[in-house]
């Protein structure tokens, strides 16, 4: 019978990582809230990286159309509980992972318990969780934690950076009244360079109304390699991670990379006009 060693189990991330960098992730909590597409391949990657403490949270089960996505879909786990899934797998990885599940998924009464002791948050809520991904950036920032976004757009992944102490969630998007506005100023805003839109065959796939969108595990797993990599340097203070105006779009069917700069968010004149052209996109479908 073998005996789980962490100095063993992660020791090939030596060599990027030195051997205290190492040490100090196992210490190291982080919160996902959403198990999905994203959450649950950022919760594997990041067991894996060796982080050894986290807050997650989901309310949901696993279906059928998740299997084309999702790190927990399996035949086998067909309406179990993501929350309990994920937590199964990431144990299996790392058995001495410190894992808090909020069940319920995360809400106004469980918000500041979620955040509690975490040094990074990582959002995996789904595209059409507004509301709730607004009160979580701006408890992030009234408590101090860096908070990162990567999203699954296409085969690519769009990703951003909100330093506690730089722009804002809510400058950044400028979300005003009309929902379907905000759905379109928080796609713009995700990817202002709209990359993934080059290839995109059919806009009847995307629904604002119904909150459906489609999604690919390409997307998923690249959105976890690319927050994965930024997670560990905030943690480790290790190099340059560019704040929010700034993000990062990265689409491997383009095989393209770009780096984006919106002064004042969406306010920005070219943010405005990008704004437009996806509106009025979305009201021809």
């Amino acid at each position: 019978m073998y005996q789980f060693s962490d100095e063993t189990a992660f020791s090939r991330n030596i060599g990027w990582f030195s051997n205290s960098e190492q040490a100090s992730l196992k210490n190291k909590r982080v919160a996902i809230a959403g198990l999905g597409g994203v959450g649950g391949a950022h919760l594997i990657t990041l067991s894996r990286l060796g982080i050894g403490a986290f807050n997650i949270s989901d309310f949901d089960i696993f279906e059928l159309q998740n299997f084309n996505r999702q790190s927990g879909a399996f035949c086998s786990t067909i309406d179990r509980k993501k929350i309990d899934v994920m937590t199964e797998l990431a144990l299996d990885i790392n058995p001495n992972s410190k894992i808090n599940k909020f069940n319920e998924g995360v809400n106004d009464s469980n918000l500041d318990d979620f955040l509690l002791d975490v040094d990074i948050y990582v959002d995996s809520l789904d595209f059409f969780c507004l509301e709730i991904r607004r009160k979580v950036f701006a408890k992030c920032r009234e408590k101090g934690i860096p908070a990162i976004t990567a999203a699954p757009l296409g085969m690519g992944s769009a990703f951003l950076y909100f330093d506690p102490n730089g722009m804002s969630f809510e400058e950044y998007f400028d979300f005003g009244e009309d929902e379907e506005d905000n759905y379109i100023k928080f796609l713009v805003g995700l990817s202002p360079s709209l990359m993934q839109v080059k290839y995109l065959i059919s806009d009847g796939t995307v629904d604002f109304t119904k909150g459906k969108g489609p999604s690919t595990v390409i997307g998923c797993d690249l959105c976890a390699g690319v927050a994965g990599a930024n997670a560990v340097k905030i943690l480790l203070n290790r190099g340059t991670v560019l704040a929010a105006p700034y993000g990062y779009h990265v689409d491997a069917y383009l095989n393209r990379s770009k780096r984006t700069y919106r002064p004042w968010g969406n306010k920005n004149i070219i943010q405005k006009l990008v704004f437009n052209i996806a509106k009025k996109r979305i009201s021809k479908k």
